[in-house]
């Protein structure tokens, strides 16, 4: 160890590197699976961004339609990622929901009710049947709450506002990882054969994003620094529906739940324009004209949905598209009417935070009067390429889950998808990695000193900058790159050109000078965090120009069209050589799996 500094130890079994729906779900996972277990998180045990997801869990229960199964629900979500999923993914998360939503219910969890006292279950885009189970809109919050309690009360060990900077191998096996105590500073060491990173996105690496600070990618650029493969990353999905005004707010999500509940969207001539952006393939389940579509809400039984309802990836290319032809709000946006189609009563009761949301925030009254809505920077589907059963990487002993896994959802993501993803996956991942650790026996992989050295060398390297390079405007100037090169709409040039600006951004950032001490020192935090969301910046950017054609999540104007050969090929990224230093990414495309006959035979007609 460097001999200036004496190092906090601590050795596990299993660390789990985020506390969000995934990383909780994981550790408890480990835990109860017989390993001695960590559960890291950057911010305080609670805070975590899952509680950002409002709408619901999407689950098969069947509560509200019998004919539901794990079957429609395994096709929607194929469907809806273009067929880009990994299938087997899509199997395991399509089975096993029901099953983790009711452990959810169990462990104490507050769903609402149907009449008949079952778990209530809501309509989202996508979705062929209402099948989201929710708490109002805050579902994401009462699920943290469950599985926050659930860990506290067997005895898992929390480390709270501790950041981790780097994984540790010995030869080719994790083993273990250097993190550092945000309030003071101070390095520590963690032991573990095994590490499940839940670190979830990458969304502050654009200027108009419902991330929070959290999101920087840094389990997806600590799992290729230690050799991992990331997949599917082109495919970033805006979330059709962000605040847009005020400033201070644009880009904080507005749930989809508003548009499952009856909101519709209209443009700046109150045209409900979301007719005019069906796909051929949707109309068979998208009502006709909007008397139907009125009238679905009070016969659901017809089968056929409101358009505001499509995928994410189409609505959000609608508003865009609506915004460019000059169509759009006062600031930018387009209006999300629920208040003429719902009572006060019906919107405070179902949709109770976003109601505060915009009466605090905007000082609008969404019972009285439309919100102002535009396209925010909101979940990345690419992530760490896995193993589908036991979510584990190509690195020996290093697992991942949830949003930075890659794989499950393909091109797209469907509305809901995400909170049982979470529970289904993180459940995977701390029962295989828990089964890993203790396979090892005694032949545990060590920490090496030098590398430990190495890396507390790299972390404080911006204290001993002298070009004084700001770690705010480079920051400022790769999310003014992202928002404008690589956002809804892409082409070849501006792409070329984010590359350039992004390999000029990192050459800076070696030069990246922080004042001060370690201690309450967000501008180092930053700093570190630069060093991931450019090497994630690069692989999107990367993998958005290898990709010639449209689907889901990546749209190329030069490229409108989708191609079969796309339809059956990922992009996948990795580091040419190991290191921290001037990472080189190498990319190769990668043949889709095929399913077996029966699943095949149900995605016969989900194109």
């Amino acid at each position: 160890m460097p001999s200036e500094e004496t190092f906090e130890h601590h050795d596990y079994d299993v660390v789990v590197v985020g506390a969000g729906g995934a990383g909780l779900r994981a550790a408890i996972a480990a835990y109860e699976a017989g390993a001695r277990t960590a559960l890291i998180c950057r911010s305080l045990l609670g805070k975590a961004h899952t509680v950002m997801a409002e709408g619901g869990i999407a689950a098969a229960l069947g509560n509200l339609w019998p004919e539901d199964n794990w079957q429609v629900h395994f096709r929607d979500t194929m469907r809806g990622g273009k067929l880009l999923n990994h299938w087997r993914m899509a199997e395991l998360h399509a089975k096993e929901a029901p099953e983790r939503v009711y452990e959810l219910e169990q462990w104490g969890a507050l769903f609402d009710r149907t009449p008949a006292g079952k778990i209530s279950q809501r309509d989202f885009g996508g979705h062929r049947y209402a099948r989201l189970a929710h708490v109002g809109d805050r579902t994401g919050l009462e699920m943290i709450r469950a599985l926050q309690q659930r860990a506290v009360s067997i005895g898992i060990d929390v480390f709270m506002e501790l950041t981790v900077t780097d994984l540790l191998k010995d030869g080719e096996r994790i083993s273990g990882l250097l993190a550092y105590w945000r309030e003071s500073g101070r390095f520590v060491v963690f032991q573990a054969p095994a590490v499940v990173l839940a670190t979830g996105g990458i969304g502050k690496s654009w200027k108009v994003t419902s991330n929070s600070w959290e999101c920087t990618g840094d389990g997806h650029a600590m799992a290729m620094r230690a050799g991992a493969t990331l997949v599917n990353m082109e495919f970033v999905q805006f979330h059709p529906t962000g605040m847009v005004w005020p400033l201070s707010v644009r880009g904080l999500l507005v749930t989809e739940s508003v548009r499952g509940d009856g909101g519709v969207l209209r443009n700046s001539e109150n045209k409900r324009f979301m007719f005019d952006y069906i796909p051929e393939f949707f109309k068979a389940e998208t009502a006709d004209n909007i008397e139907e579509a009125d009238r679905w809400y009070e016969d659901k039984r017809n089968n056929r949905r409101p358009p505001e309802l499509l995928p994410r990836d189409e609505v959000a290319r609608a508003i865009n598209s609506e915004i460019k032809a000059g169509r759009g709000s006062p600031h930018g946006g387009v209006f999300l009417d629920i208040a003429s189609r719902r009572t006060p009563e019906f919107i405070q009761r179902r949709l109770p935070s976003m109601y505060h949301q915009f009466k605090e925030l905007a000082d609008v009254d969404i019972t009285k009067e439309p919100m102002e809505i535009g396209p925010t920077c909101h979940y990345a589907m690419g992530g760490v390429e896995v193993d589908p059963d036991t979510q584990a990487s190509r690195v020996p002993g290093l697992y991942a889950a949830g949003e930075v896994a890659g794989g499950m959802h393909g091109a797209n993501r469907l509305g809901g998808n995400s909170l049982s993803d979470l529970i289904v996956f993180g459940k995977r991942a701390g029962e295989y990695a828990a089964a890993y650790a203790k396979g090892l026996g005694t032949d545990r992989p060590q920490v090496a000193t030098s590398d430990v050295t190495q890396a507390t060398q790299d972390a404080l390297a911006p204290f001993r900058g002298e070009a004084e390079e700001n770690p705010y405007a480079l920051h400022q100037e790769l999310q003014e790159t992202m928002q404008s090169l690589v956002g809804i709409i892409r082409v070849e040039d501006e792409l070329r050109q984010a590359l350039e600006n992004i390999a000029a951004l990192r050459e800076r950032a070696t030069r990246l000078t922080v004042e001060g001490n370690r201690q309450y020192n967000p501008g180092w935090h930053l700093a570190l965090d630069l060093r991931n969301m450019l090497l994630v910046s690069e692989a999107v950017a990367t993998a958005a120009l290898e990709r010639q054609e449209s689907r889901g999540g990546h749209t190329r104007d030069d490229f409108p069209t989708t191609d079969p050969y796309w339809a059956k090929h990922n992009v996948v990224l990795a580091l040419k050589q190991e290191g921290r230093q001037a990472p080189e990414l190498e990319m190769k495309r990668q043949a889709l799996p095929e399913p077996p006959p029966e699943l095949a035979e149900l995605l016969e007609d989900a194109h």
